[in-house]
């Protein structure tokens, strides 16, 4: 099976329209694999050996909320469940690129996150949760700061802070989708059989899918823990006592 770039298999659900299905199944099967996992992780607490699994989750998770709590005072702390959910589940998110599931002709696979859809809710999820913060904490008077330093300036203050949640998913699709795409047009070149003159351009390649899964790899968890901080930093903001 050929994999077409950005092409997506979709459903049409009334009242929603049309979905992307293979997005969709993917993340639902991500969701049964962190479910697993965690279940695996949690496991290993009936014993009294500390064990690498426990090490390695328990040092993401301080990092994690340390971070939060860093950046946002005690009044953070609340907000760490969510923010760790946030980190690992789009870690798992990006890292199941990883499998060549829509090349063995499987109708799902690839990184959710190489969706707009996906980081678009994402980040939509991380602005309301600001509002509603930001509202319980001061009122409506949270809105106050669109009109600072002066009020001519607040379409622009708006402006900015719509931006926020657009950059926020514009960020991480786009990283997901490149890292996905140059692994296709990689794949694609060895599988092709170029030939340049003499030399074998398909079999020269051959090695470098593996270069760019591990690039891809890192590339995957250092956005993760971009989304992550800036929605750390863009809630402080929102709840800072000088706001």
């Amino acid at each position: 099976m050929q994999e077409k770039i950005g092409e997506h298999l979709t459903w049409h659900v009334p009242v929603l329209g049309t979905v992307h299905s293979d997005t969709i199944v993917t993340t639902w099967i991500v969701m049964i694999v962190a479910l697993v996992f965690f279940a695996w992780i949690g496991a290993s607490y009936r014993s009294a050996r500390v064990t690498k699994r426990q090490t390695v989750i328990e040092g993401v998770i301080n990092y994690i909320a340390d971070l939060a709590t860093g950046v946002l005072g005690e009044k953070g702390e609340p907000f760490v469940p969510f923010f760790i959910a946030l980190f690992l589940f789009i870690f798992l998110l990006n890292q199941f690129g990883f499998l060549p599931l829509k090349v063995l002709g499987l109708p799902f696979g690839g990184s959710p996150t190489a969706d707009l859809n996906t980081t678009a809710a994402y980040a939509i999820m991380v602005f309301v949760l600001i509002q509603v913060v930001g509202i319980r904490k001061f009122g409506i008077g949270f809105y106050k700061h669109l009109a600072k330093p002066m009020w001519p300036l607040t379409p622009i203050n708006v402006l900015e802070e719509l931006a926020r949640p657009a950059t926020l998913a514009a960020r991480l699709f786009f990283n997901i989708f490149v890292g996905e795409l140059l692994f296709i047009i990689i794949a694609s070149i060895v599988t092709a059989k170029v030939m340049i003159g003499p030399v074998n351009l398909s079999l020269a390649v051959t090695i470098v899918p593996f270069f760019i899964q591990f690039f891809n790899f890192f590339v995957g968890t250092v956005q993760a823990f971009l989304f992550t901080l800036l929605a750390i930093v863009y809630l402080s903001l929102a709840v800072s006592e000088e706001h």
